[in-house]
């Protein structure tokens, strides 16, 4: 890679640790004219291969022994609690001072996938994605993202003059609103089923199946026992009405939380959408309603109108914001 980096660029080791794989790299440089980091070394293995999260960095560094990065950055798909991460669906659990005394590390963070997202957010290529929305980001204003995967996640980019930090919360748990009348009825039949409709509730993997069972009910049609992956295949192939509304009804839908969302976080840098499904929807997702939703905020509508709206589609995200956490965090 042509790149002009900085003369002095300690290696950092970086990770993004999901259910199924783990991969890890190395940032060997800043490219200060692109504003991009140079990864290198990036190795995946399936997770369920280690124990641990200790068995699988030993792995890896094995592979680069040739180099010894004194700093590091994990994005981690789990909640991290006074410096004890848990990772539900692999088993593990590592306490992140002992994690940096074992691999003598002088610096180790660990951040949640989403933090990573937000972080990563100003070093994206605008060439490897794509606008779903036009507008005018102010540079030094705060950025959202936010997506639905396994579950729903979102983060903020809070930036001042001065500095820059993440804002983690837990926005897929906020209660979904409804905006017209079809909203509403889905609403009243997720009710049916569940304590709480949240955010989550729809916009997740196991919610398309759930609005698919909403859309059934409200349409007066006997629902099947669909996963969200068969629905949309019976969508795409035009065979079933109910999950080509289903998953239509999602893409309008997300863009009222996402036009939330950007108010809530005051986002004028930008709104940025990933996770794991809304990329394999591009189509329908830049054919419907989404933008018209995103600003339809009342006395409000002329502030979300300025926003842009980027789908995420470009690869290792975690690894850009995990580097991304130190270097921002060491230019504060």
């Amino acid at each position: 890679m042509n790149s002009k980096p900085n003369s002095q660029f300690d290696p950092i080791l970086v990770a993004d640790i999901g259910g199924t794989n783990a991969r890890f790299a190395l940032i060997t440089a800043f490219d200060l004219e692109k504003k991009q980091f140079v990864i290198e070394h990036n190795i995946t293995f399936p997770s369920a291969n280690f124990g641990s999260l200790q068995g699988a960095l030993a792995h890896y560094l094995s592979q680069v022994s040739h180099i010894q990065p004194r700093r590091a950055c994990l994005a981690v798909a789990g909640p991290i609690k006074a410096g004890q991460v848990h990772l539900t669906n692999l088993g593990w659990h590592f306490s992140v001072t002992e994690v940096k005394a074992e691999f003598d590390l002088a610096q180790l963070e660990v951040i949640n996938d989403f933090a990573a997202f937000a972080y990563a957010a100003p070093y994206l290529d605008p060439q490897q994605n794509i606008a779903v929305k036009a507008g005018q980001a102010d540079t030094d204003a705060n950025i959202a993202v936010m997506g639905p995967g396994t579950g729903f996640g979102a983060a903020c980019l809070v930036r001042t003059t001065q500095a820059s930090a993440v804002l983690s919360c837990e926005a897929g748990h906020i209660t979904l609103a409804s905006v017209n009348d079809l909203d509403t009825q889905l609403i009243t039949q997720l009710r049916k089923q569940l304590p709480h409709v949240s955010v989550e509730t729809v916009f997740s993997g196991p919610g398309i199946a759930h609005l698919y069972q909403a859309m059934a009910a409200v349409k007066g049609v006997e629902a099947k026992n669909l996963t969200a992956a068969q629905i949309s295949e019976l969508a795409n192939s035009g065979e079933c009405e109910i999950c080509d509304a289903t998953l239509n009804q999602f893409c309008d839908w997300i863009g009222s939380v996402a036009g939330d969302l950007a108010m809530a976080f005051g986002a004028l840098g930008g709104m940025y959408i990933g996770g794991g499904i809304l990329p394999r929807m591009q189509a329908r997702l830049l054919a419907s309603r989404f933008v018209e939703r995103f600003g339809a905020k009342g006395i409000m509508s002329q502030y979300v109108g300025q926003i842009p709206v980027t789908l995420v589609t470009q690869d290792n995200i975690p690894l850009i914001g995990a580097a991304a956490c130190l270097h921002v965090n060491e230019q504060s």
